[in-house]
C-alpha cells in the first residue's frame, strides 16, 4: 500500500513540475482564456492594465456583443469610463462600480449589480495574462451568471513583455492563481 501511495505521489509531483515548466515558458497558452465571438447581457471592463481594456470593450460594444457596460475598479473606473466615451460609447449604457481594489472585489461588488439586475450572461474584458483568474473568480462568486472572456491582447507578443511591466504582471499571475485557490477556493483549472 505504501509503495502505491508513493508511486502516485511521485507521478503527481512530476506532473505538477511539468505543468509548471510549460506554463512558465508558454504563459499565453496557460493564462489566456478567450471565449471567441459571443453575445451577452453586459460587458464588464475590469480595472488595471494599460487602459487597453476599455478600448477592447468599446470595440466589442461596436460589434454588438452586449447592449450595456459595467466599468469596475477603484481608480481606473473613471479613466475607463472616459475612454469608452471618447471611443463612441454612449454614456447611457455605462454603469460604474468604483469601490473594488482587487479582482476578488471586482467580482464580488459587480456580482451584486448583476444579481440586482437579473443579468444572466456577461463578457469579461481584462488583459490576456489576467483572463484566467478573472473568469474563474467571477464564476466562483456568481454561480447564476454565465461568464465569457474576451481579453485585450496588448503586450501579448513575447518581444513586448518587458515593455510597460507586462513581464512582471504576467509572472505575478503564477503566484496569484494558487493564492486565490488557497485563500478563496477559486480553482484555476
Amino acid at each position: 500500500m505504501f509503495k502505491l501511495i508513493f508511486k502516485v505521489l511521485k507521478w503527481a509531483v512530476l506532473l505538477l513540475i511539468v505543468t509548471g515548466v510549460v506554463a512558465w515558458f508558454y504563459p499565453q497558452t496557460f493564462l489566456t482564456v478567450d471565449s471567441g465571438p459571443v453575445n451577452a447581457d453586459v460587458l464588464i471592463v475590469i480595472g488595471g492594465g494599460q487602459h487597453e481594456r476599455a478600448a477592447r470593450v468599446a470595440q466589442l460594444y461596436q460589434l454588438h456583443a452586449a447592449p450595456r457596460i459595467i466599468v469596475t475598479g477603484a481608480g481606473d473606473a473613471e479613466i475607463n469610463r472616459r475612454s469608452l466615451l471618447s471611443n463612441g460609447v454612449p454614456a447611457r449604457v455605462i454603469e460604474v462600480e468604483g469601490d473594488s481594489t482587487t479582482t476578488f472585489e471586482n467580482a464580488e461588488f459587480t456580482g451584486r449589480m448583476l444579481r440586482a439586475e437579473k443579468v444572466r450572461s456577461a463578457i469579461l474584458v481584462t488583459s490576456w495574462y489576467h483572463a484566467r483568474r478573472a473568469e474563474k473568480t467571477f464564476a466562483h462568486l456568481n454561480p447564476g451568471v454565465r461568464f465569457y472572456s474576451r481579453p485585450a491582447y496588448f503586450g501579448f507578443d513575447r518581444a513586448d513583455w518587458k515593455k510597460d511591466g507586462i513581464n512582471r504582471r504576467m509572472r505575478l499571475e503564477f503566484l496569484k492563481l494558487p493564492g486565490y485557490w488557497l485563500r478563496y477556493g477559486v480553482n484555476p483549472f
